[in-house]
């Protein structure tokens, strides 16, 4: 379900927040001041618009209105604001919290020539037509294929990354009994390079690599040489999870694109093509960058709610190709944006022999806010580029043969520290070098040690039994869960780890309903071709499993990300009794291929045995205590570029981003193995995210499906009813299980994420942040007369009580328009139903919620 989809995700980034909190470290708020102001030209006294006023020690910045106000937030005891803007002289004037709450700024005239452009200040309202800025920036789109070292046949260099998570603004509270228990923290404290706080480094990563393109088949493949990570997020036993979404998290940008992909959103970039729409542009000063004389542009979002950036792009005046020299960019402070308190990016490039632009450093700091109450948190990511060349690699299909993007060595976790001094191009700050340190002796304090325990629980789901551990007990969110037919149901399972074998894997559990008081079981075995680290479900599978299981099967009812017995989902809306129990036994053998194709082909014998809510009852009257099927099943999949969080379980994707296609084919031949019936049936499936710039996203997902055989109805098209009051992707709200039942159907569910495109333009209401969601489901489906029991009596009936409609021309329809970001973290849904609204015991309207973490 979406809480646990996205409470696992976005884990990692707040694990080390609740390890702080929980040794009662105490925080202080920061010495914060709101600055206002007013800027006037000394000898008009006229104000000044669209000026660049900007905190030297506290990353933020913004422009002057109409009326040459301007307000903004110091977090230091020792900031100033530098007030630019073509046409004058920069002034810096120091805050004094004394009186310079309320600042007059004068700048003096100067009168600057750009080319053969004379740029005055204007005093009329911002313009897009007849604006040099704009202009200006378009002249920069123009030409950046002129400086693309992708222009070139090859394209190589050395990549040095290192991530720091830090505890912000920490300062500790002496007076607490908790916080003299870690009093050796504060020998570990460091100062923040971004607002001069100081910071408590809790973890650290560094990857080292090497990064060859080629322009004729434009493939880039990454090799990773060395990882390196160190403090409070080995919590986690999947390092390469935490590694994934952070990288996918604190992407690298490149402000050439359309859009910049950042915080798993989509921000518009100032050289996109509707950049002159989305931004402000304006020619606000001169500066030197490293020897060259630059023109400085400066933009900011028409609104600054919206998913856009306050920045700066720096270009050398000389320069015809307008190459960026330097580029500055910053998160208003009233962006639609979560967590976030502040953030920071700077890049520089220089240019090759051959005029192309080389990225030589990429520095993003961000402050965030996960929970109230608790710390916030620093993150630095500092990125460093070097040995750039455009020869053909020694070996082309070393370099290129790989089907995945990144490439990682078998050695990369255990480089020594002669590896690290080489590739380190950035020194370790004093605490950074410390952090094994203090981890150890955080450790030794009880209370932080079970703290630890009880955290590894939550994030896996599973008990660990060792050190290592060689069967973990789980999950424990299955422990307990209720319908209606078993009433309270109790399980219990594990599963082994590649700490008692890293190629044969054993997992199952046992459960048992108070109600029903019956037992059931599933038991699997396991053999990988492939040695495993931690456990059996990594990437890549290749194995062959045997399964065996006894257990209710809800007819209608399948979910996507969690076991239907999960705890969250025992409340539903009406009584669940449209199930049977059923014996399996698969033997299934799965192929999974780098470049995300797979393929698992299955044999099962699987045994219905009928209940008193689902009879199996044919045409003649004749009564059925169970039926067999011997059946063979083939699946593909095919989705490139998808990054997943591997659980140990299932899988829950990190973005929607890639496109996912899935093709499954069923068969079972009558009589083969006392088959009853036989079972010819193929679905194909396909998902994606398609992002619509500054006006959100969606996402899609279409299915269909054909029975090409005779079957009963437990065998054809049963849509997925939602009987809980959370959001469910790809199951329908407001149908029953079994109210539709087809042989061939289309589907499609579609959810518009609109980021706030509304509300961010409403005055007041844009202080809540709020977000809108609307999402379509709609299902087209058909019985043929093969399949319908009224017409061929050798199938079962449906059962009375179930009120199966045949579906007409007219496809079943269900609407939503919801409120996301409600707090941060809740979604709440109207729903619709636009279709068959007459059906007996169809609900015609209902509310739905999800947890729903993103930024």
């Amino acid at each position: 379900m979406a809480f646990f989809r996205n409470y696992i995700i976005y884990l990692p980034r707040i694990i080390a927040i609740i390890l702080l909190a929980a040794t009662g470290s105490g925080i202080v708020i920061a010495d914060n001041v709101e600055v206002k102001g007013v800027v006037f030209d000394s000898r008009s006294r006229e104000p000044v618009p669209y000026a660049a006023v900007a905190l030297t020690t506290t990353p933020g910045g913004t422009l002057t209105d109409d009326a040459g106000r301007f307000s903004l937030r110091s977090y230091s005891q020792t900031d100033s604001v530098r007030v630019s803007v073509m046409g004058y002289t920069t002034a810096t004037i120091p805050i004094n919290r004394s009186y310079s709450l309320q600042m007059i700024v004068e700048l003096d005239p100067t009168g600057v020539q750009l080319a053969e452009v004379v740029v005055k200040p204007k005093k009329e309202k911002y313009r897009k037509k007849g604006n040099p800025a704009v202009a200006f920036m378009e002249r920069i789109r123009a030409a950046r294929n002129l400086t693309d070292p992708h222009r070139n046949p090859y394209y190589n260099f050395d990549k040095y990354e290192r991530m720091s998570i830090a505890v912000n603004d920490y300062k500790p509270d002496t007076t607490s009994w908790l916080d003299r228990k870690f009093a050796f923290l504060r020998d570990h404290v460091d100062t923040s390079a971004m607002s001069g706080k100081p910071i408590l480094n809790i973890a650290m990563r560094e990857k080292a690599s090497t990064v060859n393109y080629r322009h004729s088949d434009d493939r880039e493949r990454e090799h990773v040489t060395g990882l390196h990570h160190e403090g409070l997020d080995d919590i986690m036993s999947n390092q390469e999870n935490v590694r994934k979404v952070l990288e996918d998290v604190f992407r690298e940008i490149d402000i050439y694109s359309n859009d910049i992909t950042l915080l798993q959103n989509r921000f518009v970039s100032p050289l996109s093509p509707i950049a002159a729409d989305f931004y402000k542009f304006y020619l606000s000063d001169t500066v030197v960058v490293a020897g060259d004389s630059c023109v400085v542009l400066s933009f900011v979002p028409h609104t600054p709610q919206t998913w856009g950036f306050l920045g700066k792009l720096y270009v050398p005046k000389s320069d015809s190709t307008m190459m960026v020299k330097k580029l500055e960019l910053y998160l208003p402070h009233s962006i639609n944006v979560n967590f976030v308190d502040g953030m920071t990016l700077t890049q520089t490039f220089d240019r090759a022999p051959d005029g192309s632009r080389l990225k030589t450093s990429d520095d993003m700091s961000m402050e965030l806010s996960i929970l109230p109450g608790m710390p916030g948190l620093f993150v630095r990511r500092n990125t460093t580029y070097s040995r750039f060349n455009f020869d053909a690699p020694a070996n082309e299909d070393l370099a290129f043969g790989h089907a995945e993007y990144q490439i990682v060595a078998d050695d990369a976790y255990s480089q020594d520290n002669d590896f690290w001094s080489t590739h380190r191009n950035v020194p370790l700050a004093r605490s950074e070098k410390s952090l094994a340190t203090m981890v150890e002796r955080m450790r030794r304090v009880p209370l932080y040690y079970w703290t630890e325990r009880t955290l590894r629980l939550l994030v896996s789901g599973y008990v660990h039994t060792g050190k290592p551990s060689k069967f973990d007990y789980g999950p424990v969110n299955t422990s307990i869960s209720y319908n209606t037919v078993e009433g309270i149901r109790l399980r219990t399972g594990g599963m082994t780890t590649a700490a008692l074998s890293p190629r044969w894997f054993a997992r199952g559990y046992v459960a048992y309903g108070l109600r029903d008081h019956k037992w059931k079981y599933r038991g699997e075995v396991e053999y990988s071709f492939l040695d495993k680290k931690l456990h059996s479900r990594e990437f890549p599978v290749h194995s062959l499993r045997f399964t065996s299981l006894y257990d209710i099967d809800q007819l209608g009812q399948r979910y996507v990300y969690t076991n239907a017995d999960n705890l969250f989902l025992s409340l539903k809306r009406m009584e669940d009794t449209r199930l049977t129990y059923q014996r399996r036994q698969q033997l299934e053998y799965t192929l999974e291929l780098r470049n995300n194709f797979s393929l698992v082909a299955s044999a099962a014998f699987e045994r219905q045995e009928a209940t008193r809510w689902i009879p199996f009852v044919n045409g003649h009257g004749q009564s059925f205590g169970h039926y067999n099927e011997a059946m063979f099943e083939l699946k593909l999949r095919y989705a490139p570029g998808e990054k997943f969080y591997q659980g140990k379980t299932n899988r829950m994707p990190i973005n929607l981003d890639a496109p996912v296609f899935e093709l499954t084919h069923t068969f079972a031949p009558k009589g083969f193995l006392g088959s009853m019936f036989t079972i010819n049936r193929t679905e194909l499936r396909y998902s994606q995210r398609w992002w619509l710039s500054a006006f959100g996203y969606i996402d899609a997902v279409v299915k269909g499906g054909h029975v090409w055989s005779s079957t009963p109805y437990m065998n054809l098209m049963l849509p997925n009813a939602n009987l809980s009051y959370t959001i469910q992707p790809e199951s329908f709200a407001l149908m029953n299980p079994l109210e539709f039942i087809n042989d061939s159907y289309a589907m499609v569910d579609f959810t518009y994420w609109m980021n706030g495109l509304i509300f961010n333009r409403i005055p007041l209401l844009d202080r809540l942040k709020l977000r809108e969601v609307i999402n379509f489901k709609g299902l087209w489906g058909h019985l043929s007369r093969r399949n319908n029991p009224l017409y061929n009596p050798q199938l079962f009936v449906f059962p009375a009580d179930v009120h199966t409609t045949t579906m007409t021309d007219r496809p079943y329809m269900e609407i939503s328009a919801g409120l996301d970001n409600i707090l941060r973290v809740f979604r709440v849904d109207y729903v619709w139903r636009l279709t068959y609204r007459d059906n007996p015991y169809a609900p015609r309207w209902g509310i739905r919620v999800a947890f729903h973490l993103a930024f």
